[in-house]
């Protein structure tokens, strides 16, 4: 755990989007812990020309060292210093701490900073620096701050491929030589065509250069040129990124590459806004309780409601269902049963989990001992075993089968099951209810008690707790995207088997 821990010294922004506020939300995204060092505050709003209000310096100390003195912190991200006493704070404290990677972004072309902290970052901080990283209008404050030098550099991009892209990684070069390990410089200020020539018109903008040196190699890290309406958090969330993905163990040239792409995408899934947890897959509710999630959602409630709460069940529970109804209802049922089987066994097969193939093997068992139950039932209604297996399918009772053997063939392992699943459960949960419910005629007096009695029982109780164990453990395994996907079907095979209900009002 200690290694995922990560010190932001940075300054406090309101908005969220860009300070402390936003690096949180990246390090969280990438599943590492946040230690924090606030510099400055920077209220943004209605009345955000108030300007930026800074703590003591004592107070500062007091939190760097107390994070880094704790221990456990091997990365350090930095941001806004405000003053020349911070910048000397955040040095004494790296130098006595020597956390193993540092990271300073240093938002200097947005916040002000007098030219003598400029001076101690430049000459102090970068000298510590694992990698440093900021943009074009950044990287020309720096220079002119410090008045860097290369031979035959630009003061601004000339209009052709060869010198804009040269003037980059010149200027990425120099400011190397101000001490850091590696630069890395976002070329988002200076997007080109899709073959890295210099655009004639806003439309040939399509790529941004992103230059990584490290004091031998040019990386060039090329992402997509979204346009000027890209997101403030986006520049902002690539520092933090590298220092998480440092953290988690990767070397410096594949974490910014990864950072790189994790702010692309944030870009292009935030809808206009950037979206920090793109990448982060939170299943919709807690482990152990896919279930209940499940039940109570808007789209199933009212598809489930409709199955577990059906006319023909209330029948069953007061005794008025029509005996050739019930009897009409076994049959078919008994013949469903033997589809359900050869689906539970291609399910068996369809696992590699000699767990998941024995639960297989006696679920199969399970419905077979199930139909017996109902050439008895079937038995007290004048039927016999060749009655019933003579009879045809109903459409109702094909539709749904073949749905479920369907699902069989052509999707997962586990979305047969959560086309298993409204049989199973709705069975139990029916039963139990007319078992509790004070209206439910029971005993002698009802002709389907027995009925009742059989769903209620330990053996398919311990049944249906088998079933429900299945959801509840593969369903953490999933992603967002698949529980969607199988909870259309859970929908669709519940509707099934409301149908089965319906086939047997008639």
């Amino acid at each position: 755990m200690s290694q995922k821990r990560i010190l932001v010294i940075a300054a406090s922004e309101s908005s969220g989007e860009t300070g402390i506020e936003a690096d949180q939300k990246v390090i969280s995204a990438h599943g590492c812990d946040t230690l924090t060092a606030t510099t400055a505050l920077k209220p943004r709003g209605p009345r955000s020309k108030l300007g930026i209000f800074s703590p003591p310096e004592a107070f500062v100390k007091n939190a760097v060292e107390g994070c880094l003195g704790g221990g456990g912190v091997g990365v350090v991200k930095t941001g806004y210093l405000a003053s020349t006493e911070i910048v000397g704070i955040v040095v004494e404290a790296l130098k006595r701490y020597g956390p193993r990677f540092v990271v300073v972004d240093p938002v200097i072309a947005r916040m002000p900073l007098a030219q003598e902290a400029v001076l101690r970052i430049t000459t102090e901080l970068l000298p510590l620096t694992t990698i440093l990283t900021l943009n074009i209008a950044e990287a020309l404050w720096f220079a002119r701050s410090t008045k860097l030098s290369w031979d035959d550099m630009p003061e601004h991009p000339k209009q052709s491929n060869d010198e804009d892209l040269d003037y980059l990684i010149r200027l990425t070069k120099a400011l190397h030589r101000l001490g850091p390990q590696y630069v890395l410089l976002k070329g988002g200020q200076l997007p080109l065509t899709a073959n890295l020539e210099v655009p004639e018109s806003d439309l040939d903008k399509q790529v941004v250069v992103n230059v990584l040196y490290n004091g031998t190699d040019v990386s060039l890290i090329k992402t997509p040129y979204f346009g000027k309406g890209v997101p403030q958090g986006a520049d902002y969330a690539v520092a933090p990124a590298i220092a998480s993905n440092l953290a988690l163990g990767d070397a410096v040239p594949l974490a910014t590459q990864k950072a790189c792409r994790y702010a692309e995408a944030g870009v292009g899934k935030g809808n206009g806004q950037f979206n920090y947890f793109h990448s982060t897959y939170t299943l919709p509710f807690s482990p152990g309780y896919f279930i209940e999630y499940l039940l109570n959602r808007d789209d199933v409630k009212p598809v489930w409601h409709a199955h577990v709460h059906h006319d023909f069940v209330k029948r069953i529970g007061d005794g008025t269902l029509p005996a050739e109804s019930f009897r009409n209802y076994l049959v078919q049922d008994y013949l469903f049963l033997v589809q359900f089987a050869r689906a539970k066994a291609l399910g068996a097969y369809k696992t590699n989990s000699i767990g998941d193939i024995s639960a297989g093997a006696e679920e199969t068992l399970h419905i077979q001992r199930e139909m017996s139950l109902h050439l008895e039932y079937c038995a007290e209604f004048g039927l016999s075993q060749e009655d019933v297996e003579e009879q045809e399918e109903h459409q109702a009772c094909t539709a749904y089968t073949r749905y479920v053997l369907d699902i069989a063939h052509s999707e997962s392992w586990f979305a047969l099951q959560m086309a298993f699943a409204p049989c199973a459960l709705g069975y139990g949960i029916i039963a139990k209810r007319l078992w509790d419910d004070p209206e439910t005629v029971k005993e002698q007096e009802n002709p389907y008690w027995k009925w009742i009695q059989n769903y209620v029982a330990d053996d398919y109780r311990a049944a249906v707790e088998a079933g429900e164990a299945i959801l509840e453990k593969h369903a953490v395994l999933q992603s967002p995207s698949q529980i969607e996907s199988l909870v259309k079907i859970f929908v669709h095979a519940t509707k099934m088997e409301t149908g089965f209900w319906d086939m047997g009002s008639e």
